[in-house]
């Protein structure tokens, strides 16, 4: 058995987030209303910050067909989740993926990230614990979980299933939210 050698560091480069874009997927990140009738797309982004315009292109992407201030909220929302497991789970280490899956209703998207869990592994093996938001009298205050909160406050309903070794953190936004959320002139 070879042992494999490490990588050696290589210089910083710019390259088009286009090129990261499998052949058959344009339309996921094109920001277009071409393909308004999907009912699920999913797509497995490296845990890497760096990437996160192709976050936000997919998320607007599969928004299109909302109003701008729908399209916007949902990208909020969206990124925060992609945001959490990058920064809070073995998906943002080197190598390891993320998934985002929007699942299209009548009533409005649903957006489940799913990640690969904790990266500490005593919390991988402890049983359910659901996430909560931070609570609001502490969120000026507090120096994390405001993302979460703001998935609590602007989404229609929002979860997770509760399995620090393998995270799944879900939101749905109905359509006409954004009719209460944003008062008119």
């Amino acid at each position: 058995m070879s042992v494999l050698t490490p990588v050696p560091p290589m210089p910083e480069v710019t390259i088009p987030l286009n090129l990261l874009i499998p052949h058959g997927y344009e339309h996921y990140f094109n920001r277009s209303t071409d393909h308004p009738h999907f009912t699920r797309r999913s797509f497995e982004f490296r845990g890497e910050t760096v990437l996160m315009p192709l976050v936000h292109a997919y998320l607007t992407t599969c928004a299109a067909a909302g109003s701008p201030e729908y399209r916007y909220l949902f990208d909020l929302l969206g990124t925060e989740l992609a945001s959490n497991a990058i920064k809070h789970t073995r998906s943002g280490l080197p190598g390891y993926t993320y998934t985002l899956k929007v699942v299209r209703s009548v009533t409005g998207l649903t957006l489940i990230c799913t990640d690969w869990g904790s990266i500490d592994r005593r919390d991988s093996a402890q049983e359910r614990r659901p996430l909560s938001p931070t609570d609001p009298d502490e969120l000026l205050t507090s120096e994390s979980g405001r993302g979460l909160a703001l998935v609590d406050r602007l989404s229609t309903e929002w979860g997770d299933n509760g399995q620090p070794a393998f995270r799944r953190v879900w939101f749905r936004l109905d359509y006409d939210l954004t009719k209460s959320a944003w008062p008119t002139a």
